[in-house]
């Protein structure tokens, strides 16, 4: 199997999360592995493996984001490598230059294609629009490089009527992904929320909702005292996308009702001059606690010993902390509403409008209802009940069941072991 990703290092996220994820269900199960990424470093935890191979490609830095894309150098020498080692299948995450090389892989080489949407690339352009030209440019060169086998010039024309409303770049990179939607044998999301996405850019694809698995993370310590009142937890990358002024500012109102309340997020938070800027006045207004970057083992300590999770951002596909949070038994507080896997509102948390107000009553209305033992100890548990439903053995025998239906071969049995 040929794992086509864009992200693999320097920066951790759940993208990458979910791919190593998928490499060790391949590896385990005897399968080999290719993985084409960018050139980078970062965490590689299958490195060295047994029936596993890399294909790095030369790579640049983009601007203001912690993650390099692939400059596109190579990529006819690559899928001569490609054609050589003839995977039985493609498997493409996402829509920058790694995937759309996959995607020309697939098609030129007769691959069988599965393609997974990991990342809303509508949602995330309206953060990074300084990003947009160089992915622009990209978009451009490789219609050039391919010679309209992937996307030509008129599906670029296209793309910009059919997407004027969203400025130039942002439809340029649709009329990308609708082409690689429409190329795939199969696409997965890791929620309904995503599947509706791929249907608004791609009636035709063939779309199936897989989340990702995730398993309860070790417990251990509390990292510091409990403060006297109730704890609020945030953990998860933190940038301009994932709303963290937001839930800085709804819990200053939450702080003013309820002083012995605290905010405790954990992530990189010194990145973003602009989000330093606001949680660092939470911390010195003795509202947040900001413990910094921490390793993904050590993040059960920290749901072990809070009271409740807010989730401020709407641009997540799934939102792996959710599950992991659910997964501790925590009532959650998101103001996402197409996302709720792992949450029934009033029964193990609320569902708020994105609004500063609307976040902090949702938040305060949850902590009231902490001080009920009988909620309390219900919402624990449904949440457990619900996050429970999607874990990574579930995944990998979802996941390889399409790898093997693709591969036009039985069902892989050490799957099911």
């Amino acid at each position: 199997m040929a794992q086509f990703t864009d992200n693999y290092g320097p920066g951790s996220n759940g993208l990458m999360f979910a791919v190593q994820q998928l490499e060790g269900n391949l590896l385990d199960a005897g399968d080999e592995v290719i993985v084409v990424a960018p050139a980078a470093k970062g965490p590689n935890p299958h490195h060295g493996r047994e029936g596993r191979r890399e294909i790095r490609l030369p790579s640049v830095k983009v601007p203001k984001m912690p993650t390099r894309v692939a400059s596109g150098r190579h990529f006819d020498r690559t899928i001569d490598q490609i054609a050589e080692l003839r995977p039985d299948v493609i498997h493409v995450h996402g829509f920058g230059t790694v995937g759309a090389l996959g995607t020309w892989a697939a098609r030129r080489l007769d691959i069988p294609m599965l393609l997974t949407w990991h990342t809303d690339f509508d949602a995330y352009a309206d953060h990074y629009s300084a990003v947009l030209p160089l992915l622009t440019g990209v978009v451009r060169a490789f219609a050039r490089l391919t010679k309209g086998e992937v996307v030509d010039s008129e599906d670029l024309r296209l793309a910009e009527v059919r997407y004027e409303d969203r400025g130039r770049s942002t439809a340029l990179l649709l009329g990308l992904c609708q082409k690689m939607l429409e190329t795939a044998d199969v696409v997965t999301t890791p929620s309904p929320k995503t599947a509706t996405r791929c249907r608004l850019i791609s009636t035709n694809a063939n779309i199936r909702v897989v989340p990702n698995g995730v398993d309860p993370l070790p417990p251990g310590p509390p990292p510091f005292p409990h403060p006297d009142g109730p704890l609020v937890l945030y953990a998860g990358r933190i940038a301009p996308e994932k709303g963290i002024p937001l839930l800085a500012d709804a819990f200053a109102l939450v702080h003013a009702q309820r002083p012995d309340a605290r905010l405790c997020v954990v992530g990189d938070w010194e990145r973003y001059s602009h989000i330093k800027k606001v949680l660092s006045a939470g911390r010195d207004a003795g509202r947040i606690i900001l413990p910094g970057e921490q390793k993904r083992d050590a993040l059960g300590a920290y749901y072990g010993m809070a009271d409740v999770f807010a989730f401020p951002s709407l641009t997540d596909t799934q939102a792996l902390v959710l599950h992991e949070a659910a997964l501790a038994g925590l009532p959650i507080v998101s103001v996402d509403h197409e996302l709720q896997l792992v949450i029934e509102p009033g029964v193990n948390g609320e569902i708020t409008r994105p609004t500063a107000a609307s976040l902090a009553a949702g938040l305060l209305r949850t902590l009231d209802r902490l001080d009920d033992t009988a909620w309390r100890e219900s919402a624990s548990a449904r949440s457990v009940e619900l996050a429970s439903q999607w874990t990574i053995a579930s995944q990998a025998r979802a996941m390889l069941d399409i790898y093997a239906e693709l591969a036009g071969v039985g069902a892989l049995a050490s799957a099911r072991d």
